[in-house]
């Protein structure tokens, strides 16, 4: 079991819904009128689009749940599947 839950947390792969979209992005931005998301509306704009954002944010995300979510919580989960 151990091996199988390094093996799957090594594998995790972050994924956003398909409803996220460069639109709906900007206009949560526009809303926010602080530096940070001044700056980060420019930077969408001068990318035209958010497809850079999503890929960075879900590699930052993965690295994370690596780092917060190690074998004994994929281990009491593929336990929990196992005797349901």
């Amino acid at each position: 079991m151990d091996e199988l839950a390094q093996y799957l947390i090594e594998k995790i792969i972050v994924d956003f819904d398909g409803e996220v979209n460069t639109e709906t992005v900007r206009e949560f931005l526009r809303k926010d009128s602080s530096p940070t998301a001044r700056a980060l509306l420019q930077k969408i704009i001068e990318e035209k689009g958010i497809d850079d954002l999503m890929l960075a944010l879900a590699d930052c995300l993965t690295a994370n749940i690596s780092a917060n979510v190690g074998p004994d919580v994929i281990r009491e989960h593929l336990l929990t599947y196992s005797e349901s």
